[in-house]
């Protein structure tokens, strides 16, 4: 049976160790296979034994993408390209499965291992707006570090190309770049689901009712507010926003009940 190899990334202080802890955890519980579980940080503090800690080193873009941004008023750190260097891990086989750490793991990951072999997989963006550019979504990416290396690669070269096609959105550049060679094919729609649009139940009744968990999800996304930890327990805000406690995100958030 193949490995399950899946990496995060995990910088700056806006989520800490439990958060990549949690991650593996809830990955282990939705795989059948031997796991390798890489979190590539600046501070490897208070993580599990048994995730393999890669250094977050500085790429040679990034004084160049750095300039651009600036002048373009972009803030995102564009982290994530530095996971497509070829030999960011020397001795992996098969594919790598990328997640954000503000996600929820609640189904079967080796279905998003085992889609389209050899194709760089994300799910569609939500936003609706066709000359915004975003093509996929990047809370859970599927991809070849060999095969699509030159997402890595064709930064390196061209740092104003490739900034240029992001529009300041490292997921528009990752999507549009694997596009270009080819390799981009979506996750089905609703393998990845947004906890805002697809769980939390429509005004009022949120108020009411708990949000629910899609049949065919294996990852909930939270974008906007509540952020994941927020929906933990329930979340008290404004009327459009406030959720309920639901038992479910507890179960995926920290695991069966007991032990917590």
């Amino acid at each position: 049976m193949p490995t399950t190899n899946v990496i995060c990334l995990k910088f700056g202080t806006l989520y800490d160790a439990e958060y990549v802890n949690n991650l593996r955890r809830a990955v282990a519980r939705n795989t059948r296979s031997t796991l390798r579980f890489f979190c590539v940080t600046d501070d490897a503090r208070g993580l599990d034994p048994g995730i393999e800690v890669i250094a977050l080193e500085r790429q040679p873009y990034q004084d160049r993408m750095a300039n651009l941004m600036q002048k373009s008023g972009w803030a995102a750190p564009f982290q994530k390209v530095g996971l497509h260097r070829p030999d960011l891990i020397p001795d992996i086989e098969g594919p790598l499965v990328f997640f954000d750490l503000d996600v929820l793991v609640v189904g079967d990951v080796d279905r998003l291992r085992d889609f389209a072999p050899g194709k760089l997989c994300m799910r569609r963006t939500w936003d609706n707006d066709p000359n915004s550019g975003h093509l996929g979504h990047g809370s859970v990416v599927k991809f070849e570090p060999r095969k699509h290396g030159y997402v890595w690669q064709d930064m390196v070269d061209d740092v104003d190309g490739a900034m240029a096609l992001s529009r300041g959105h490292d997921q528009i550049y990752i999507s549009r770049t694997a596009e270009k060679h080819g390799d981009f094919v979506p996750f089905p729609d609703e393998w990845i689901a947004s906890f805002k649009y697809d769980c939390r139940p429509p005004r009022p009744l949120n108020l009411v009712l708990p949000p629910r968990k899609p049949k065919e999800a294996i990852v909930i996304c939270f974008h906007g507010r509540p952020k994941m930890r927020e929906a933990v327990d329930g979340f008290r805000s404004d009327p459009l926003h406030s959720t309920r406690r639901a038992a479910w995100i507890r179960d995926a958030w920290y695991g069966p009940a007991t032990g917590r």
